[in-house]
């Protein structure tokens, strides 16, 4: 969980303390809430939203009680910690995979049980919104919610335990334990991650995520990307509203510019945010990297001249996938990056059109695969003088590569 921060607007909030993951101008979170409570009734809420009430009651999750989360967790252990942010401590713990009951550990299912920090910034709202919106949505690129406790004091979630830990994580961390991605594997995460924005897009869903970034990307043992944490998510626009008027709050660096400066949130939004992330795999470098030289701290700003033309991309590419790549599936990703990050909010594509793009450049890639050995067997065939059959074919030179995606290179989306 990155840094978060939140500009705080009095909005009537029963809930004071929920205000950013790390807001410095927030107090303690003063609720101390068991089951349903009046302080969070539909009189402090918007017309459309839901109540405590009916949010605990339709979600599709098991309740906990926090003696078993405590006994999953073996009193939550400092060697359990999977990860700590805003609002807590994140712990690994283990639970019978038909009766969730908590057992030994290795004897069950690993689980990943969030609490809440007390004396945390990001408080109860966040964690009903957690519960809200994965306790109804079930998708493969969205974590899985298995239950939550409200107990007393207590707020706590119980995830399925992604074993790979975040995109954040492979991408930036040095170690034995985190190799870099390869390039494959980049568009595999990227691909799935957006299948899970482009269903939150959805007419069924309907929301808005707000806080996508690459800690809040979860890596299955095969790599299949899944979204977690959504104490930010909102509910989309409805009727003939365009956005919905909104504290500004994400994670520097990721914010869409329009957010920023008005408050007004889309779905738009959420592809500009793809469009860092897209940018930050593409390069291996962070979105805001304070220890880079002069001029490269903020990674869109200095990336986007380098983005639009063929032979200066090389600049942005991450020197440990050199040979990895096919030029005109670099030169792909990184026109679909500068459209996301289009500083007109309609200019971007929508999530669909962006999850057809990465189908297409992966089924490429596979035709590419299986051609592989035939034209090496060709190539071995072919007669070793003249000067155009013995000439090694360019692997590293964007110039002159031709895209297989789209139609025009410089529009991939809106040429669909």
């Amino acid at each position: 969980m990155g840094n978060c921060w939140g500009a705080r607007i009095k909005d009537g909030s029963p809930h004071p303390g929920a205000s950013g993951m790390f807001s410095k101008s927030g107090g303690k979170d003063g609720s101390r809430l068991s089951g349903c409570s009046s302080r969070a009734s539909s009189a402090s809420m918007p017309p459309n939203a839901k109540t405590e009430c009916e949010i605990l009651q339709s979600a599709n999750v098991k309740v906990f009680s926090f003696s078993n989360l405590k006994s999953a967790t073996r009193n939550f252990r400092p060697d359990s910690v999977l990860g700590e942010g805003g609002f807590g401590s994140v712990y690994k713990g283990w639970i019978d995979e038909n009766t969730l009951a908590p057992c030994r550990p290795g004897t069950g299912i690993a689980v990943a049980v969030k609490r809440l920090n007390q004396e945390g910034l990001q408080g109860h709202r966040e964690w009903l919104a957690e519960v809200n919106y994965l306790g109804q949505f079930c998708h493969p690129n969205l974590v899985k919610l298995i239950g939550y406790c409200l107990e007393d004091e207590h707020r706590l979630l119980v995830y399925e335990f992604m074993p790979r830990g975040s995109l954040e994580n492979h991408l930036f961390r040095r170690g034995s334990y985190f190799q870099p991605l390869s390039w494959n594997l980049r568009m595999k995460v990227a691909l799935g991650a957006a299948k899970g924005l482009a269903y939150l897009h959805s007419a069924e869903a309907k929301v808005i995520y707000r806080d996508f970034k690459t800690s809040n990307i979860l890596l299955d043992t095969d790599y299949s990307a899944k979204l977690s944490d959504f104490g930010l998510a909102k509910d989309g626009p409805v009727g003939e509203k365009s956005h919905v008027s909104t504290r500004v709050m994400g994670t520097y660096g990721y914010a869409a510019p329009e957010y920023l400066s008005t408050g007004h949130l889309t779905a738009k939004s959420d592809i500009y945010s793809f469009g860092v992330v897209l940018l930050e795999m593409l390069s291996g470098r962070r979105a805001i990297d304070k220890n880079r030289p002069q001029g490269e701290h903020n990674l869109v700003e200095w990336a986007r001249p380098y983005l639009t033309h063929k032979r200066k991309i090389f600049r942005v590419l991450d020197t440990r996938l050199e040979g990895q790549y096919s030029l005109s599936g670099a030169q792909t990703i990184a026109t679909l990056a500068l459209e996301c990050l289009s500083y007109e909010a309609k200019m971007r594509p929508s999530m669909d059109a962006v999850v057809t793009i990465l189908e297409e450049l992966q089924d490429s890639c596979e035709a590419e695969k299986h051609q592989e050995p035939k034209a090496a067997t060709k190539q071995m065939s072919a007669p070793v003088s003249g000067s155009k059959s013995s000439r090694k074919p360019r692997r590293r030179s964007l110039g002159g590569t031709k895209e297989t995606v789209g139609t025009n290179p410089k529009s991939l989306a809106h040429s669909r």
